[in-house]
């Protein structure tokens, strides 16, 4: 096959638009489009991409391969089936679905399923040589926002 065939097959998927959970650290998840090219994953996760597949699931983590080595926030925690935590993703994160050769939309149960997975921010605090991870409830998260707004203001 002609190789402009594969350039042009990547130009339609990604003109396609990707449904995909989007997970900034210390921000309430959201339900977002992207065009599904490595450049947008890339300028999202703002710098090379690296997938992690903890789910059994079609589902993937879209994240900054870097992360961790380049110092970015602390975002989202990932867990064993018995709620274990194993591993922290630093930097902003997509969730998406898995398509038969490349990234995919996430739909229906799946979405829902992720969505409340990850919709709330976690804060990380360290003791000893634990971390710990604790979810921001949706609205302690608007209180906290409410009383640093109050506290510019005052």
């Amino acid at each position: 096959m002609d190789e402009n065939y594969f350039e042009e097959f990547e130009e339609r998927e990604a003109q396609k638009g990707m449904t995909v959970i989007a997970c900034h650290p210390g921000k309430t998840a959201q339900v977002i489009e992207i065009d599904g090219s490595l450049e947008s994953m890339q300028q999202f996760v703002g710098g090379w991409i690296e997938a992690v597949y903890p789910f059994d699931d079609p589902v993937a983590i879209v994240c900054n391969e870097e992360g961790k080595i380049n110092g970015l926030p602390l975002n989202r925690a990932l867990y064993t089936e018995d709620g274990e935590m194993f591993d922290i993703i630093s930097g902003s994160m997509l969730i998406c679905g898995l398509g038969e050769e490349n990234f995919a939309s996430l739909q229906g149960e799946l979405l829902e399923k992720y969505m409340e997975k990850y919709k709330h921010p976690e804060v990380f605090v360290k003791i000893g040589h634990d971390i710990l991870a604790m979810k921001i409830p949706e609205n302690q998260n608007q209180h906290e926002k409410q009383t640093h707004k109050n506290h510019i203001h005052r």
